[in-house]
């Protein structure tokens, strides 16, 4: 008995990470994406993190809810890290869960080489194990708590789970959809690229067709209003908003005519046969986005760099949206 007592003195100590960085809190995230989705996710990563993991797994001070990404599958709150997987069971061992049942989960590194991959039986031997030196009762069906314990960059972790839902598949069950459409998987993650904080956003997107972006911006609670100036698809857009329960103002308005000031611009370039536009025409509508919004995502599906910076901006970083043969690319400017 004193020998453990002294023993958890010592992991304690030693595996305060120094205070979690001077008391921040660490968290790990997973994530899973198509060797197609790579660019888009990296650069979702570098928007919402401000830094590129070459796994997939991401560590980060920064507090993401995972359900925002598309790509992101689950967050752990580290509570305690060791070097010894041992070490970690004496660690579990102070946990004070006053009351609340639990449920121990272990989540899988796939970034991992394969020779340092743990079995199935493995995983639910240290799951139950882990489990045994929690001091509270397990509840396997409906826990009050949740938590994961991870082997990340050869060290084992312990803390709160929080497995991301995919709100963007829900969306995918709209009343009205349009061919050439952005996916609402490629659309959730264009809103968190152009912005990673809503916190006193404004934001509009000025070529909102069937409101794609607008739904996943306004599941995001993000201050976003929408406009386009083909008439036709207005009530079908604003009808995709009632049916999932968003709110948000969206209007018949040429680009080239809109007033106001924004934050972010999300504009997603028309180029079907009935769309078609001219470099004088997209030169004019990015010069009017120069005029009313500090910061611009334009998603094309053509080269439009020296357009860009005809009118005005500078290109901060990109990525490639790919579908199969079908590529769009995704610019960041400001």
């Amino acid at each position: 008995m004193t020998f453990e007592v002294n023993k958890i003195d010592r992991l304690q100590s030693v595996n305060t990470v120094d205070s979690l960085q001077e008391n921040q809190t660490n968290y790990i995230y997973t994530y899973s994406h198509s060797e197609d989705e790579h660019s888009l996710c990296a650069l979702e990563m570098r928007s919402l993190f401000g830094e590129e993991s070459p796994s997939h797994v991401l560590e980060s001070f920064l507090k993401i809810d995972p359900s925002r990404s598309p790509f992101i599958k689950e967050r752990i709150t580290v509570l305690y890290e060791a070097e010894i997987l041992e070490d970690l069971f004496v660690m579990v061992q102070t946990l004070q869960l006053c009351g609340a049942t639990f449920k121990v989960t272990y989540v899988k590194n796939n970034g991992q080489p394969k020779s340092e991959k743990v079995s199935f039986e493995r995983r639910r031997a240290i799951e139950r194990t882990v489990g045994l030196h929690v001091n509270g009762k397990a509840d396997l069906s409906q826990p009050e708590r949740v938590f994961g314990v991870m082997n990340v960059n050869g060290r084992w972790i312990f803390g709160d789970y929080l497995e991301g839902e995919s709100v963007w598949f829900r969306h995918q069950q709209k009343p009205h959809s349009y061919s050439t459409a952005l996916s609402t998987r490629v659309a959730r993650a264009v809103v968190n690229i152009a912005i990673p904080n809503p916190d006193g956003i404004k934001a509009i997107d000025p070529c909102c067709g069937i409101g794609t972006v607008l739904v996943e911006a306004r599941s995001m609670g993000i201050d976003i209003v929408g406009s386009d100036r083909n008439q036709l698809i207005l009530p079908g857009a604003r009808e995709n908003m009632a049916h999932f329960g968003y709110d948000g103002k969206i209007t018949l308005a040429d680009m080239r005519d809109i007033t106001g000031h924004y934050d972010v611009a999300i504009i997603d370039l028309p180029y079907n046969l009935c769309s078609v536009l001219s470099p004088e025409v997209q030169l004019e509508m990015l010069q009017s986005a120069r005029r009313f919004a500090d910061k611009v995502v334009v998603v094309t599906v053509e080269p439009i760099d020296e357009v860009l910076f005809e009118a005005g901006f500078s290109i901060i970083d990109r990525a490639i949206a790919k579908k199969s043969v079908f590529i769009r690319e995704v610019i960041v400017c400001n």
